[in-house]
């Protein structure tokens, strides 16, 4: 159970910053209320992606700790969670996102000032520091290509 703690507070903290609950929200559909609520399956789904998971069925290492997670959904329901996504819906996850951020940032009195090389370059910025490596590749097998 100890190798599974990270994927525990991962857990916790969506609980706690309004996350499970946004996505809840924003996954609801008019007259259907399912055994196991939409936004704690893909926040499950999430903490089993973060504990290692390669596969929907992987949700069952977690499934099967429930002492430690409480209930998780089967495999078989993360598939169908994932499946009722209609088109309007990951803009509405997005917004739960959105919102969960804001209320992180809040607490800590706002985002940190962004940095470019070494400096405070101001609050409200985004940089992208993009570095790239030029690989070369050879291969005798492909007929006619170009020179790398």
């Amino acid at each position: 159970m100890v190798s599974h703690v990270g994927a525990a507070s991962l857990r916790l903290l969506a609980d706690r910053t309004g996350l499970t609950e946004a996505l809840s929200a924003g996954l609801a559909r008019a007259g259907r209320w399912p055994m196991h609520d939409r936004g704690r399956v893909l926040v499950d789904c999430a903490m089993m992606i973060a504990d290692g998971g390669e596969a929907i069925c992987d949700i069952d290492v977690l499934r099967h700790q429930q002492e430690v997670f409480g209930s998780v959904a089967s495999d078989t329901t993360a598939w169908r969670a994932l499946d009722e996504i209609s088109p309007t819906q990951p803009r509405r996850i997005a917004k739960a996102h959105a919102a969960a951020r804001a209320r992180v940032w809040q607490m800590f009195g706002g985002p940190p000032a962004a940095q470019a090389a070494g400096r405070d370059i101001g609050v409200g910025l985004v940089v992208l520091d993009v570095d790239s490596t030029i690989v070369i590749e050879h291969s005798d097998n492909k007929e006619g290509a170009a020179a790398t």
